[in-house]
């Protein structure tokens, strides 16, 4: 009796951490959660927990009761759903993408403020790319065509300005 209170506790606390984790939009992690919380109150539904001691009269107890009690065709059945579940979540995450790999990416992308390694001249006459761009694709000004190293310095911060109006400061 103790026995499936204590995995009834166990897997009521998994499910409301599932459910924390699901309100935080993991999706995939919450299913995972869930499906090893659901895994204590399977086990002791089945009966598969406290077959400890006597192991042959626990075993042909177990027998008896796996034909007559349909709790311990539920348990399986809750053994299967976390099996379901398990698989469904680690699906999902390989199909998403796991957070390490993107951290990776980002970490060697270079940051859009950052000056980019090799690059000459002062940084604000150099031309940042925005990131998934590259040279080819940015459209060029046409005020900095004709102009070469004289330019005026009002033209230096025109990217800034652009910014700046476009957030209405």
């Amino acid at each position: 009796m103790l026995t499936t209170t204590v995995c009834a506790a166990l897997s009521a606390a998994g499910l409301a951490i599932a459910f924390l984790t699901a309100w935080r939009r993991r999706f995939a992690a919450a299913t995972r959660l869930a499906a090893l919380a659901l895994v204590p109150v399977g086990l002791a539904m089945s009966g598969l927990v406290g077959l400890g001691g006597k192991i042959g009269r626990a075993v042909g107890s177990w027998a008896a009761d796996l034909v007559l009690k349909p709790t311990v065709w539920a348990g399986f059945a809750v053994l299967a759903c976390a099996i379901v579940l398990w698989i469904i979540g680690r699906a999902a995450a390989a199909r998403s993408g796991s957070a390490a790999s993107r951290r990776e990416t980002r970490a060697a992308e270079p940051a859009a403020g950052a000056p980019a390694l090799g690059a000459s001249g002062p940084p604000a006459t150099r031309q940042q790319s925005a990131p998934g761009r590259s040279a080819s694709d940015r459209p060029a000004s046409g005020k900095a065509k004709g102009k070469g190293k004289g330019a005026e310095p009002g033209e230096d911060f025109s990217d800034i300005e652009a910014i700046l109006k476009k957030h209405g400061i």
